[in-house]
């Protein structure tokens, strides 16, 4: 990680992700309860030239001082199975636009007050308990679209799945095509999460959880 401070805020932040985990302690057991996470379009802003620094520090480029202009929030969550289990080694990829609504890509809106110290992009690989955690900002509207983080889900022998996640009390939700073409309830749902101020943070951080429950069950 880029700073001693990020690298304790992540240790602390872990620590408290952990004990939220606890519904997951025994695999498959609430198997019943689980939605699956709805496919979503990858959309036309997949980066076309990813950035030198691919960490999941979003706010900092590689050693420079100067963060991203944003709300900084933390997300985080696991990636589990159908049965509830989690899954180790999946890459998890996220994308969004910066604070002005520009994407790192070149033909984005608004490229010309595009954020140069936003990484835009980011990589996480997970582990046994297939946790994963981002920094980055708190994703803003832009003209036809409500705030949403792109995700993308890579494992080995199987083709990348795509979604989307959105806040949770939003008013551009209710008007978002896209949000709005899942149409099954449940699963709609499941992709609008809170995104919550961070206990004693001095300085308006925001967290949001996100599970992303894939649609099979690996064999291995």
């Amino acid at each position: 990680m880029k700073t001693m401070e990020l690298f304790l805020n992540r240790r602390t932040f872990l620590s408290g992700l952990a004990l939220g985990s606890a519904f997951y302690a025994v695999p498959g057991a609430f198997a019943q309860e689980l939605v699956r996470t709805p496919a979503q379009t990858e959309g036309p802003f997949y980066p076309d030239k990813l950035p030198l620094d691919t960490d999941n520090d979003l706010l900092v480029l590689n050693d420079a001082i100067t963060p991203a202009v944003g709300t900084i929030t933390w997300v985080s969550g696991r990636i589990l199975d159908a049965r509830g289990n989690p899954i180790r080694n999946a890459t998890v990829e996220i994308w969004q636009c910066d604070n002005n609504g520009a994407y790192l890509h070149s033909k984005t809106g608004n490229a010309d007050k595009r954020d140069g110290n936003f990484q835009g992009f980011g990589r996480f690989v997970t582990g046994t308990t297939g946790e994963y955690l981002f920094r980055t900002i708190k994703p803003v509207p832009y003209p036809g679209r409500t705030p949403h983080i792109h995700y993308a889900i890579k494992l080995k022998g199987r083709d990348k799945f795509t979604t989307q996640c959105y806040i949770q009390g939003h008013p551009g939700n209710d008007n978002d095509g896209v949000l709005k073409g899942i149409k099954d309830a449940k699963a709609r749902a499941s992709v609008i999460v809170p995104f919550v101020p961070v206990k004693d943070s001095r300085i308006g951080e925001l967290a949001a959880k996100f599970d992303v429950v894939m649609g099979f069950t690996p064999t291995t």
